[in-house]
C-alpha cells in the first residue's frame, strides 16, 4: 500500500468519538479545553467500537474486561483489568469488540499539541 493511500484511509476514519457501535455512540466527552480532550467510553457484553483512529493518547480502565481487536489485518484477544493504563503514541485503524460478560468502562486523555512561549 502506498503511503498516500495510507493517509487516505486513516483521514476517511472516525476518531474515537465520532465512531460508534450499529449506529449508536460509545464515548462521551467529559471535557475539551486547548489542552486536552477527556473521553469515556462504556462498551456492554457484545458491544463494539467500531473501525477508528487515535491520536496519541493516556488509556485507564475503569472498569477492565474482555475484548477483541482487529487492527492491521490482524486480530488479538486482550483481558486487561481494572486500573490497567497506558500511553499509545496513536493508532491508524482499530476496531474494538467487548467479547467478556462485564461491561468495560475506558477512559481516554489525549493532550493537544500546544505551542511553547
Amino acid at each position: 500500500m502506498s503511503l498516500m493511500l495510507a493517509f487516505a484511509l486513516v483521514a476517511a476514519l472516525p476518531d474515537p468519538l465520532a465512531a460508534g457501535w450499529k449506529g449508536e455512540p460509545v464515548c462521551e466527552k467529559l471535557h475539551e479545553d486547548a489542552s486536552q480532550r477527556i473521553l469515556r467510553c462504556t462498551f456492554a457484553p457484545g458491544v463494539g467500537h467500531e473501525m477508528h483512529f487515535h491520536a496519541p493518547h493516556f488509556g485507564y480502565a475503569l472498569a477492565g474486561g474482555t475484548a477483541r481487536i482487529t487492527e492491521g489485518g490482524e486480530t488479538r484477544t486482550v483481558t486487561f483489568p481494572t486500573g490497567f493504563s497506558t500511553w499509545d503514541d496513536g493508532t491508524e485503524g482499530h476496531e474494538i469488540v467487548n467479547i467478556g460478560e462485564t461491561t468495560i468502562v475506558y477512559l481516554l486523555v489525549e493532550p493537544k499539541a500546544t505551542q511553547s512561549r
